[in-house]
């Protein structure tokens, strides 16, 4: 149907005249723009684009930034899988303000990396990875290690039936990943296969990051759960002089050493209703005694109608419910956890340090759910590997700019997209003006706006006023604005003061 013609509808509101308009220039993710602008102002997309190892001799083929551009444009509106792609080929605004002439195929974009080689890829993925957040790692931070399980349902490469509680036997790869505690960025992850969960698979890529690392740039301490509890990985941390936490799996010598400690009389608050309690011990296949905090919490169970299971309190707060055991002592059902550590805190600390742990589960739960981690299956593991990698840094960018809109918290995927990326855009151009018009449907679109206009003027002025810095210190202004109440309004580094943009 032609532009010009227009025909009737009958509506509960009286008859209405519709009009098509094909070649209206128009986007459903209208507030792109200003993640484009951040985008553009640090500098970081180009270089990523320009690094890449994308390499096309045919006249015909895609450039690199339609390639890359497109995955971009995909991981950010929320996809996961290759073929979502097609939804974003008819954005008519987007992809002109991210240098890009055309929205790729699917297949271009699955094909991309099928001949690369490898190591080139990770050199090139680690190398912007590192960059989004090294300035990070000279303030104080943990290191937050975990690792998920990807189902599986085609014939891909190294789909092994491991340890999968979600989906019991199902194929699966591995993901070991790294994260910088309470930031909710990630460091870096591994994929391998799905029999490859023990954490002495993951070793060998964790410590060559570590090593990777200058002195002044290494974490405060290790964290992770009882998979990472072992001999190997503490005599490692050791070795390096790297403080730990992990919890300890609940074999038969620690279960008799809490039997001997729960008579003890010297329990101290933990807090969030634990209780807590220091010794030392030896396991078997351990070179050396080590430093242990017993946690125990009463589970209270009220009472309930005759024949209805009764629910546990701890159901309702569980920070530090992952994977406890249970023991009774005086009658008392208590839930427990045991901790190894190297750190001298008191166990109060130690305690909180451990609860802090939890918010990884967050992590993996926002990068599987909500930035397709548990989607965009290649059959080579090799093209697995990349994606991730590549998902983990968008995810990175993203929540660095939310950051400049809300420093308070961490704000996820279901929560940002529709507040800072939802929204109806269209494109004019007159008298040499393009013009990028934007209607919210949001019930906050009001207050998104002014926000909005904030980090505009925010990225503006690292634009305009810092000529003079390099990328790498622009980068650092605009992590240390994003980060402001985590670092109390100090900048990262030695950046010459410049004067902050009325917002």
């Amino acid at each position: 149907m032609a532009a010009e013609e227009s025909t009737g509808v009958d509506t509960y509101a009286g008859k209405v005249r519709v009009q098509w308009d094909p070649a209206g220039a128009v986007s459903a993710l209208g507030q792109m723009i200003y993640f484009i602008q951040f985008l553009k102002a640090a500098g970081v997309f180009e270089s990523w684009v320009e690094d890449s190892p994308l390499r096309y001799t045919s006249p015909n083929a895609p450039g690199k930034v339609d390639v890359l551009g497109t995955m971009l444009l995909s991981i950010v509106a929320g996809h996961c899988r290759y073929a979502h792609m097609a939804a974003i080929r008819s954005d008519g605004v987007n992809p002109e303000l991210l240098g890009m002439k055309k929205v790729v195929s699917e297949d271009s974009v699955r094909r991309a990396f099928q001949t690369a080689e490898e190591e080139e890829c990770e050199q090139w993925m680690s190398k912007h990875l590192r960059a989004s957040y090294e300035p990070l790692l000279e303030e104080c931070w943990v290191l937050d290690i975990d690792s998920t399980v990807k189902p599986l349902y085609g014939h891909q490469e190294n789909a092994k039936r491991g340890f999968n509680p979600g989906k019991p036997g199902r194929p699966s790869h591995v993901y070991h990943t790294y994260f910088i505690g309470h930031l909710r960025i990630v460091l870096d992850v591994e994929v391998q296969a799905g029999n490859q969960t023990a954490s002495s698979y993951a070793q060998p890529g964790l410590w060559k990051f570590v090593d990777g690392l200058g002195e002044h740039l290494r974490p405060a301490f290790l964290r992770g759960d009882c998979g990472w509890g072992s001999e190997r990985m503490m005599q490692e941390a050791e070795q390096r002089k790297l403080g730990y936490l992990f919890k300890l799996k609940q074999s038969g010598n620690v279960k008799k050493l809490l039997q001997r400690m729960f008579g003890n009389e010297g329990w101290t608050t933990a807090g969030q209703g634990w209780q807590g309690l220091e010794s030392e011990i030896r396991l078997q296949g351990w070179s050396r005694t080590r430093r242990v905090v017993v946690l125990r919490r009463a589970i209270r169970e009220p009472e309930t109608p005759a024949g209805q299971k009764k629910k546990k309190a701890a159901d309702q707060d569980a920070q530090l419910r992952l994977d406890l055991g249970e023991m009774t002592h005086k009658g008392i059902v208590y839930e427990y956890a045991v901790l190894v550590t190297s750190l001298s805190d008191e166990v109060l600390t130690i305690a909180q340090h451990y609860r802090d742990r939890a918010d990884s589960e967050n992590n993996f739960d926002e990068l599987k759910n909500q930035w397709g981690w548990s989607g965009y299956t290649t059959k080579d593991m090799k093209r697995c590997q990349i994606m991730a990698r590549i998902i983990a840094l968008i995810y990175n960018w993203w929540t660095l700019y939310t950051r400049l809109v809300n420093p308070d918290k961490h704000a996820e995927a279901i929560t940002s997209r529709p507040l800072l990326l939802h929204a109806i855009a269209k494109q004019t151009r007159h008298s040499n003006q393009t013009t990028v018009t934007i209607t919210s449907t949001h019930a906050k679109a009001g207050r998104i706006e002014v926000v909005l206009g904030q980090v505009g003027r925010f990225l503006k002025w690292i634009k305009s006023s810092t000529e003079q810095l390099t990328q790498a210190e622009r980068w650092r202004l605009i992590l240390s604005h994003a980060f402001r109440k985590f670092l109390h309004g100090r900048s990262l580094g030695s950046i010459p003061k410049l004067a902050q943009p009325a917002v």
